[in-house]
């Protein structure tokens, strides 16, 4: 009797016995890697926010920041702190050579943080913008800041805190009170602030845990790096006062070249790169659009109130668009010294190259030497002799040699008709007097 099998049967069985011939792939684990290099400041912010967007959504296992930077700004560096803790992935901090100030706060936000030989992290005091140290209200904060980021990865808080507060006594780490501590690589292996020491971000991956995972770089674009140069806090100054003396040359030159190209340049320059690090909205740029339509309506409306409205609304938009208005206004004013200075190099060395200048200012002298005179100066008249046509009461008219010529006495009053003789003349005053019998 034949044996009839059913195809179908087998069907799972020849299936399973196929997975014996095919290659098994196997996903590697991802770790992005994102440098954190120079000053911080809110063009970092945005680099370190796309970078770490672009991690979670290609589902990366870990990030690694390399952090070499002394520091930056503080409001930056919040910014970036809150970003790295509230990321769902593992965060490592790297610090090759030096995280001080803002540095060593972002890397307080690590889950790990990992030292290079030699490498340094502390030295976090707020200074302001003169380089001084902060008023108290701003270290206080800090301080708050400082020691909360060590709790948020369960560090322990007082070398935070002592890295900013010259107050705290740790001598034993080089920071005796009256000094800010900052931590060496075995120094903060003691205290629980590093991991471990590594030689290289390949070492950093082993020690993780991570030996087996791809790296992948996080490129900065070049406008991020153009972001990152013009929110530069030395470069904003500069820049606005490069726009602001462009724009001035430009208005006492004939036509328009070169000073006006690079103002209006620079003024591009620095709402791209504003808006690029995300502090400049479109509110911003409408704002200095109506700003430059108000000024230029100005040449057409009498009274100044739409030029004034102008200038504040441009004045106006690039404050808000620094993200930091004591900053901007700073370098605000900064920026209309030096337009103000350059104004009066420009009247008092170049004006008379300059065509506006030439247009505003009255150059032309009414004097003698042009033959002009402001009156007729008749001192051929003195020691004349006339006739009162009219009452002297002390002013009237005499006749002189019949020419009627106004005159006045020298305040006594005299009748029409009596003789009077000329005794001064002073430029178109002329003086009689009553002639005796």
């Amino acid at each position: 009797m034949a044996l009839k099998i059913n195809a179908l049967k087998l069907l799972p069985v020849f299936l399973l016995s196929l997975l014996f011939f095919l290659p098994i792939t196997v996903m590697a684990d991802e770790v992005y890697h994102i440098p954190i290099e120079e000053e911080v400041e809110k063009g970092l912010s945005a680099y370190l926010d796309r970078a770490l967007d672009e991690a979670e959504e290609n589902g990366a296992d870990a990030v690694i920041f390399e952090i070499h930077t002394p520091g930056g700004f503080v409001n930056a560096a919040g910014d970036i702190g809150k970003r790295i803790q509230n990321s769902p992935l593992k965060t490592i901090a790297y610090i090759n050579r030096e995280a001080h100030s803002a540095g060593a706060y972002i890397a307080l936000h690590a889950d790990e943080i990992y030292f290079a030989p030699g490498a340094t992290m502390g030295s976090a005091a707020v200074i302001d913008q003169a380089g001084n140290a902060a008023d108290e209200k701003a270290t206080s904060a800090w301080l708050a800041q400082m020691a909360s980021a060590a709790e948020s990865t369960n560090r322990e808080p007082i070398y935070a805190k002592a890295m900013a507060d010259k107050n705290i006594d740790l001598p034993d780490f080089g920071a005796p009170k009256g000094s800010l501590l900052t931590l060496s690589a075995s120094d903060a292996l003691k205290v629980g602030y590093s991991n471990g020491t590594a030689a290289s971000i390949n070492e950093v991956m082993e020690m993780a845990g991570l030996a087996n995972a791809d790296l992948i770089p996080v490129e900065m674009t070049i406008a991020e790096k153009i972001a990152r140069f013009i929110t530069n806090p030395v470069v904003v100054p500069i820049l606005l006062s490069i726009a602001s003396l462009g724009l001035i040359v430009e208005l006492y030159s004939p036509g328009f070249g070169i000073p006006g190209l690079m103002g209006i340049s620079a003024l591009i320059l620095f709402f791209y790169g504003h808006m690029v690090a995300g502090l400049a909205g479109h509110e911003s740029i409408i704002l200095f659009v109506v700003g430059v339509i108000l000024v230029v309506a100005e040449i057409f409306l009498p009274g100044g109130i739409a030029g004034l409205l102008g200038f504040g609304a441009i004045i106006g938009s690039i404050i808000l668009a620094g993200g930091n208005m004591l900053y901007m206004t700073i370098s605000v004013v900064i920026a209309l010294l030096v337009a103000i200075i350059g104004m009066v190099i420009l009247v008092k060395i170049f004006g008379k190259k300059m065509h506006l200048l030439n247009r505003l200012i009255l150059k032309d002298a009414t004097n003698t030497e042009s033959g002009y005179v402001s009156n007729v100066n008749r001192l051929d008249l003195l020691g004349k002799t006339g006739i009162s046509l009219t009452p002297l009461r002390p002013s009237g008219t005499i006749i002189v040699e019949e020419e009627r010529i106004d005159a006045v006495t020298e305040g006594s009053y005299l009748d029409s008709n009596t003789a009077v003789k000329v005794v001064k003349v002073e430029g178109s005053r002329i003086v009689v007097r009553k002639m005796l019998d």
